[in-house]
């Protein structure tokens, strides 16, 4: 019945959109009993997988999908960080996500060893689940409702963006081992490394650059094009410098973190799009892969899974997080909450299926693993952040900054901004007129929300403490307007 066209298309694109519906209607409800919303993509394709014609997906597609995902989820990610949080905590997160990924695979290695696997299979296997996943990490720690101490969420962003590289080089080159077809050797295998990551960084500066300057320069006839153009650069920053043996994970997070500290045409535009496509690219992941997986495969593989999730939680992170973070100076609970929400996700699994189509003996069995370990390693860290948040005390003091109400959307540069507070009783704003506040030359107060209500601002409104104020101000003038009002999250 369904052997021909277009019933075949017509019955793909109907479980595909069934799976999406499943996936954002339990959204919810997973983030209330504290599930990592993002595993629960993953289980629903586990569960949906077995329901499903054989070979509905494939590792090949799988791969593809994933890869694209990943792309779309690191670019969302570097859009919407801060150069001044990069500048400050660039060097514990880089450390983290070069020496911190490849101890960690070496630690879970010598756990897999002992467990039965043979050494080479044993360190495919660290490589695997050695990195921190972006969408997991970047999903659980904004859908817990907790604002972190500045470093420490700042470090863990930076470390799940880019960490990525190091694992996919270490799968790639362990993979080939396995393979047979090269000898190893350790001097050249760290200058490969290297290389790649040299080559990622240039290519993500150079593509950065040129893609500012284009927005900057060219005019489009439709609001609508300038997310399409800057999907196209994320495309371009992974394909070219993957095509010349390069790190394309890293271009496209370097790349984007040069977009995003720009003033952009339409730019609250282009942030809104690409959030809506990494949601999509995090569901379409998790989803495809949780198709792949046997349940009983998985069965199989429980015990096994289950201690490497335990040392990789309990040991191999832990340990070197605090080596890493040693020589800047963190405090011991700052390491431990570090350590704690290194969550695992889609990359693993990824990566995962890169021995199977390379046809590497055993791939298979692997692959259940790494999907086991990552099950457990996203549940429990996952869910107990709100937890973690409290023993470890790591939460920021004061209220969360209200989302704007207001924006400015131009296709050309405007020399002013809005940006928005929420009061707190010390801010020296608090309690006074509006019209004796020393506000710099062009600056307004737009609108005042107070609770629900939407109030205009005239000279006698006083304003008080939890009011959510949002003001027009030159770039320039900003740090005088935050001595009144009080400093921004990002700040």
């Amino acid at each position: 019945m369904f052997e021909t066209e277009p019933a075949t298309t017509a019955l793909l694109l109907t479980a595909a959109g069934l799976l999406l519906v499943l996936s954002v209607l339990f959204s919810r409800p997973s983030e209330r009993i504290g599930i990592p919303v993002v595993l629960v993509f993953l289980l629903i394709g586990l569960l949906v997988g077995s329901r499903l014609p054989e070979h509905f997906v494939d590792f090949d597609m799988a791969f593809r999908i994933g890869t694209v995902g990943l792309v779309l989820i690191l670019f969302d990610g570097g859009l919407n960080t801060p150069f001044r949080q990069v500048r400050q905590y660039l060097a514990p997160a880089s450390l983290l996500a070069t020496f911190g990924v490849a101890g960690t695979a070496l630690l879970v290695a010598v756990a897999a060893w002992l467990l039965g696997l043979g050494w080479m299979e044993a360190l495919l296997l660290g490589a695997i689940v050695s990195s921190t996943d972006a969408a997991a990490v970047f999903s659980s720690l904004r859908g817990s409702g907790v604002q972190l101490r500045r470093r420490v969420g700042a470090t863990l962003e930076l470390e799940s963006g880019l960490n990525d590289p190091m694992a996919v080089i270490l799968t790639l080159t362990l993979t080939t081992q396995l393979l047979g077809t090269e000898t190893f050797a350790v001097w050249p295998f760290l200058g490969d490394v290297a290389l790649q990551l040299a080559i990622g960084l240039v290519a993500g500066l150079a593509i950065g650059w040129l893609g500012t300057q284009l927005l900057a320069r060219i005019r489009v006839p439709a609001a609508g094009l300038y997310p399409a153009l800057t999907l196209a650069l994320a495309l371009l920053a992974f394909g070219m410098p993957t095509l010349f043996m390069g790190s394309g994970f890293l271009a496209v997070y370097i790349a984007a973190l040069m977009l995003g500290n720009q003033r952009l045409p339409y730019r609250s535009d282009i942030l809104r799009v690409h959030d809506a496509m990494a949601w999509l690219a995090q569901i379409s992941m998790f989803l495809v892969l949780g198709l792949l997986a046997v349940p009983e495969l998985l069965a199989r593989s429980g015990v096994q899974g289950l201690i490497l999730a335990l040392v990789l939680a309990l040991i191999a992170r832990p340990v070197m997080v605090l080596l890493c973070l040693l020589p800047f100076r963190y405090k011991a609970p700052e390491s431990g909450f570090i350590s704690w929400v290194g969550l695992r996700g889609a990359v693993p699994i990824l990566l995962a299926t890169y021995p199977v189509l390379a046809g590497v003996d055993g791939a298979y069995e692997l692959f259940h693993l790494v999907f086991f370990v990552v099950v457990v390693n996203a549940l429990i860290p996952g869910a107990t952040i709100r937890w973690a948040v409290r023993l470890f005390k790591v939460e920021r003091a004061g209220l969360e900054r209200p989302s704007p109400v207001l924006e400015i959307n131009a296709i050309e540069t405007l020399p002013v901004q809005i940006i928005s507070f929420r009061l707190e009783p010390a801010a020296l704003a608090t309690g006074n007129r509006a019209g004796v506040l020393p506000l710099p030359e062009g600056a307004d107060i737009l609108l005042l929300v107070r609770g629900n209500q939407a109030l205009p601002v005239d000279r006698d409104t006083v304003l008080q403490a939890n009011d959510h104020v949002h003001i027009m101000v030159k770039p320039e003038d900003k740090r005088g307007v935050e001595l009144l009002f009080g400093l921004r999250e990002e700040d």
